[in-house]
């Protein structure tokens, strides 16, 4: 808690409140706490870098990648709130798979018609897949496992939230000529109204931030005039920060002091949902500009897409089991995969047919997926077996 949160707890004010904002306040916790970064190659423009490369044998030592993470979570909280994984795909053909995939459905989409709306941006100003991990998983489950079977970006998940995360992405291709977003935070608390926002207490703006990590990977190139995310590094600190970033001069201080760092095909940026950020304008003639947007959920929140996951762990599976036995992946970056899209939380449930068993909670989706794994389960035996507990776990069987 920083000394402007401690004053309003002094002082019994348990609701903040727009007009009440400081630009004063904010602009005195843009600062550098002066905490050594252990792991970064280099700090550019206040952001740390991470060369994944670098990293890769600290990935697969536990107590070095604890350590690792602690430094992410340090950076994400009370640091400059975003990092840079450079080269986390240090083989860029599962990005490149991922792409043929991405621009076939925004083909497909676009000939139906479809014109998806943006949060921050005009309806049609750029291409959109809403839903984009669902709709990989089961268009390509091979292209799914090869791109989420990537530790680098399990890591980070973990580091941020925990264990049992939600996956869930939107791909955004900004064409040449695309204008820049505003100045925002992201969801939860940022994708209120002002109204709304001012009605949960002062902890639960603390909070909010803690229930999602927001990330993109960049599937082309991004030199600094196609636009790449506008990042105010430190800003997640400000408390009041999900009711200010809607007012003129806090949006005016963004636009004097944002930075922006190039990204390469394979890089990776992660930051704390309540950093001031906008994508930026492309000024190029001829980049267009493809991110995977990874909105990460806690087990503990919402996340803010519902995806059919029983599906898509019925398309994967037959790719796990298949490289597991032949050794073309490893147990952890399977895991990876697994965790990018199975439901690891087992709750919310029907403990009537779903009953904890040999502990307090019933078996997650993600502990299901990895027992077949295990024991080598044919599929139609595993999707039997998904389906039960589908239907255990499904509301409209309450009263059967």
């Amino acid at each position: 808690m920083n000394q402007h949160e401690v004053r309003a707890a002094q002082s019994g004010r348990q609701w903040y409140v727009e007009s009440e904002c400081s630009l004063d306040a904010f602009v005195n916790q843009l600062h550098d706490d002066g905490s050594p970064l252990r792991f970064a190659s280099d700090v550019k423009q206040g952001i740390p870098v991470y060369d994944c490369r670098v990293l890769e044998g600290a990935l697969h030592d536990a107590p070095c990648r604890a350590q690792l993470q602690a430094e992410w979570a340090h950076v994400l909280r009370d640091g400059a709130g975003v990092l840079v994984l450079a080269r986390a795909y240090a083989d860029t053909q599962p990005v490149d798979a991922a792409t043929a995939v991405f621009e076939a459905i925004i083909r497909a989409e676009r000939e139906q018609g479809s014109r998806a709306a943006d949060h921050f941006a005009k309806a049609g100003a750029n291409d959109r897949i809403w839903n984009a991990q669902q709709k990989l998983c089961l268009e390509a489950p091979a292209v799914f496992v090869d791109y989420f079977a990537n530790l680098p970006l399990m890591a980070v998940c973990e580091a941020w939230l925990g264990p049992c995360y939600q996956m869930t992405s939107q791909v955004n291709v900004v064409r040449p000529g695309g204008e820049a977003q505003q100045a925002h935070r992201d969801y939860h608390l940022g994708f209120q109204t002002i109204a709304a926002a001012q009605r949960f207490p002062a902890h639960v703006h603390r909070l909010s931030a803690c229930l999602t990590l927001q990330g993109a990977v960049a599937h082309s190139d991004m030199p600094v005039e196609s636009g790449p995310t506008r990042l105010l590094p430190y800003s997640q600190r400000y408390a009041e920060g999900y009711l200010a970033w809607r007012r003129n001069d806090f949006r005016e201080y963004f636009e004097a002091h944002c930075v922006q760092l190039p990204l390469a095909r394979g890089d990776a940026v992660f930051f704390n949902p309540a950093l001031f950020h906008a994508a930026g304008a492309n000024r190029t003639a001829d980049v267009r500009r493809m991110a995977n947007l990874l909105q990460v959920s806690s087990a503990m929140g919402r996340a803010m897409e519902s995806l059919d996951r029983a599906s898509m762990c019925k398309a994967i599976y037959p790719v796990l089991r298949e490289r597991r036995a032949n050794g073309r992946i490893g147990e952890a970056a399977a895991f990876a995969a697994i965790a990018a899209c199975a439901e690891g939380y087992p709750f919310p449930t029907n403990l009537d047919r779903d009953p904890p068993v040999g502990g307090l909670a019933p078996e997650s989706q993600q502990a299901l997926v990895q027992r077949a794994l295990r024991e080598g389960w044919e599929p139609g035996r595993f999707a039997a077996a998904l389906s039960a507990q589908s239907a255990r776990r499904d509301p409209a069987n309450a009263a059967r």
